[in-house]
């Protein structure tokens, strides 16, 4: 069965719950053994002391190890990117510094996509440079033959363990080639893992373990929480590197709890039906903002151009255009701020994938703490606007953003008749 149906079942066991049609909430720390012999069992296999026998059924021990609200959420998560495992943690940025710090060691290199969600880039510049981890940022608009020279200039050829990717990057929408980052990742022969921040598409619209990536990172407050009332993060992939991810979170302790693991899994039966009247939503209003002559550029994936780099990446690796994109209204940080503050039917916040639209300012707000000289680097500049759309009807948002405009285009009349 496809995994939107999986999703109202798969995991759970009615009969073991008094024949609750939904799971219950185990809001439990710790749960009773039938015998010393059989908790003996079961933490030889929790701490890998011993390997699970063939006919073995591991159980449950205590809710930092695991609990079944987690387990049920974890085994439907890995169905959408057809995941060997998957690890749900407290927040998106659990689970990336959780993968950071299992696989990276002092003296090791990270090449990293640029530009990237305003945490991550904060993780990597600040905290994994003070454990003395090189860094190597790289922009979409580079060749594979530069990346790789980068890497040979920074005499990282041994070194490289990691090559992380956001894509589309966060808050441009600029796409990395995930089959092109497969092939550096390999070139060098260190064993190095590909990683990609699935974010802002997945697991509708890009299924990164398709194109070579070992590990999708999530925060899974966006889409997959989908309701804005939830703090989450994912981690899917290969069996082998999920095993180190685990082992690694039972020892930091950032799994979520059991209500967070309920509620999550509450929204992964609507994803699917989210993402697609979002996406709808967002083809419209985009294609309002393209005409609009306050809008000096838009950032959405329908938009790219035929027969560039980035057509061809969108039409290779993505099976919709999303529903978070930027935009640049003409002038600065004033006529942004005039718009964003006048705005009714969105909501000016941050966070993206929920229902309702939200409306931010990346400059001034997500990107606060990247440098001015990276902020031109990665284009992110004092009138862009970041949008992400929600499930409401498409005229209304639009209205609302005409409403808006009309309060700037009000400011700039009076300014010139002043």
């Amino acid at each position: 069965m496809k995994p939107e149906s999986l999703m109202m079942s798969h995991g759970y066991e009615p009969m073991l719950s008094e024949g609750a049609v939904k799971p219950p909430i185990f809001q439990t720390s710790t749960f009773v053994f039938n015998t010393a012999e059989e908790g003996k069992a079961f933490f030889e296999i929790a701490y890998g002391l011993r390997n699970k026998e063939e006919e073995e059924t591991m159980g449950l021990i205590y809710s930092r190890l695991n609990n079944p609200n987690l387990e049920i959420l974890e085994e439907r998560l890995k169905l959408w990117e057809n995941a060997d495992d998957a690890a749900v943690f407290a927040s998106g940025m659990a689970a990336i510094s959780t993968t950071f710090l299992t696989f990276l060691k002092p003296g090791d290199t990270i090449l990293y996509s640029t530009p990237v969600y305003g945490g991550t880039y904060y993780f990597i510049k600040h905290i994994l440079t003070s454990q003395n981890i090189n860094i190597i940022p790289f922009s979409p608009w580079e060749t594979e033959a530069e990346i790789a020279q980068k890497v040979i200039d920074n005499k990282a050829e041994k070194s490289l363990k990691m090559v992380y990717v956001e894509t589309p990057a966060n808050p441009n929408n600029a796409l990395f080639d995930l089959e092109m980052c497969r092939r550096i990742t390999d070139s060098f022969g260190n064993d190095a893992l590909m990683v990609v921040d699935n974010t802002f598409m997945g697991p509708i619209w890009q299924k990164p373990l398709d194109f070579g990536a070992d590990l999708v990172v999530y925060s899974a407050t966006k889409y997959l929480g989908g309701h804005s009332d939830l703090i989450a993060g994912a981690c899917l992939g290969k069996a082998e590197m999920m095993q180190s991810i685990r082992g690694m979170r039972t020892f930091l302790g950032n799994m979520p709890s059991a209500w967070t693991a309920w509620l999550l899994t509450r929204s992964l039966e609507t994803l699917q039906i989210r993402m697609e009247r979002q996406e709808r939503n967002a083809e419209k209003v985009a294609m309002y903002l393209n005409e609009h002559s306050l809008v000096k550029k838009v950032y959405y994936l329908g938009l790219l151009e035929d027969g560039t780099q980035q057509h061809a990446i969108y039409k290779k690796q993505y099976t919709g255009a999303g529903a978070v994109f930027s935009f640049d209204i003409k002038g600065g940080e004033k006529e942004a701020f005039m718009f964003l503050n006048n705005l009714k039917l969105f909501k000016l916040a941050v966070s993206l994938g929920g229902t309702e639209s939200l409306a931010e300012h990346p400059s001034s707000m997500t990107h606060a703490d990247v440098s001015p000289e990276d902020k031109v680097l990665m284009n992110i500049s004092d009138n862009m606007v970041r949008l992400s759309i929600g499930i409401e009807h498409h005229e209304d948002l639009i209205q609302s953003l005409d409403a808006a405009f009309e309060a700037v285009n009000q400011m700039l009349t009076n300014e010139v008749t002043m």
